[in-house]
């Protein structure tokens, strides 16, 4: 399955334009994992628990979306664009939605 940002994929002729796909995740993140965040905050530098609670939501959210793409028959998502939110405190929730398409 072919999925990017773009409008169109180079090399590639869109057959049929299916309809917009999405994936959408909410995660909840832990007290442990907060309080050290919380600690790197203070004292400085990236917070890696944080950016792989993002990286596992953004790849959830495209899994489910290609899931979907493929279920209509699709064969590529042109067009993908991510969301991340914070629903409340500990709660991110992570959207991709793009075009489901059928490309040659």
């Amino acid at each position: 399955m072919i999925v990017t940002t773009t409008s169109m994929i180079q090399g590639k002729e869109v057959e049929e334009y299916l309809d917009i796909v999405s994936g959408e995740v909410i995660m909840g993140a832990n007290v442990v994992r907060d309080f050290l965040a919380g600690i790197t905050d203070i004292i400085g530098g990236r917070s890696g628990s944080y950016e792989s609670k993002l990286s596992e939501g953004r790849e959830l959210a495209l899994r489910e979306m290609k899931e979907k793409a493929r279920a209509m028959g699709a064969n590529a998502v042109i067009g993908v664009d991510l969301d991340f939110e914070t629903l409340r405190e500990g709660m991110m929730m992570v959207i991709a939605t793009g075009t489901a398409v059928r490309v040659k």
